[in-house]
């Protein structure tokens, strides 16, 4: 019920006159039975913007952070996610990833639209990542097609760090449904799991229009962050005085 009222009350409206979503595809996306559906990821406002202007409910694999956060915000930001269904993934470890993959094939099991992103997190330069193969596993035991999701203007909306996002108008544009029942059976086979999540990705990419950079975001993003700390580093070992 509270999803209902945050999508058609309190948050959706206030969504639309914000970003002004121009919504392409939609038709696309299944009205009756399972289904994933699978986006880029450019901002916090993702989260709401995509089930805002879905006709179905959609239950996002949202990270386990988003459910542990300290104080007061984070004891909404839990409260929220738990209202509207979301389900934490904690993105640390392989058994953590299978974990992941259960409760997301719990949600397909009883015939719902599942959301997920995936690159793993939240690009932190507006380009397309790799993605990690757990939508192809899911995507193959369910035997369920996959909807590829372009969320396009969300970035320069809602950078990371900003918290409030600028008036700004979107596009979020749906793919045709991908099928892969040709591989049945085959949710165990790396090489097909890695063709599979390879051909969603390019179709987010077909429909974003991205930079497409073939590694995971998480480590470009790791890397980037260490390479700045030893450059600040540096420079300040060059301001000492010599003694």
């Amino acid at each position: 019920m509270f999803y209902y009222l945050l999508k058609y009350v309190l948050l959706g409206p206030p969504l639309r006159l914000l970003f002004r979503p121009r919504i392409e595809g939609l038709e696309h996306v299944p009205s009756t039975g399972p289904a994933i559906v699978a986006g880029n990821h450019l901002s916090f406002s993702d989260h709401f913007l995509m089930p805002a202007v879905l006709k179905r409910r959609i239950t996002f694999l949202a990270k386990a952070e988003y459910f542990t956060g300290p104080g007061i915000k984070g004891r909404l930001t839990a409260a929220f996610f738990h209202a509207v269904g979301q389900i934490p993934v904690d993105r640390s470890g392989k058994e953590a990833g299978q974990a992941a993959i259960r409760e997301g094939l719990g949600v397909l099991a009883k015939d719902e639209l599942l959301g997920i992103y995936p690159e793993g997190t939240r690009s932190h330069d507006g380009r397309l990542y790799k993605g990690k193969v757990g939508v192809a596993v899911m995507a193959l035991k369910a035997q369920v097609p996959v909807v590829p999701c372009a969320m396009i203007g969300t970035f320069e909306a809602q950078p990371p760090g900003k918290v409030v996002p600028r008036p700004r108008a979107v596009v979020i544009r749906f793919g045709e449904p991908l099928d892969f029942s040709r591989y049945a059976g085959m949710e165990n086979e790396k090489a097909v799991l890695r063709a599979v999540t390879d051909e969603i990705i390019y179709a987010i990419l077909q429909l974003s229009g991205q930079e497409y950079v073939d590694r995971y975001a998480a480590v470009v993003k790791a890397e980037e962050e260490t390479a700045a700390k030893e450059g600040a580093a540096g420079r300040r070992r060059r301001r000492l005085p010599m003694s």
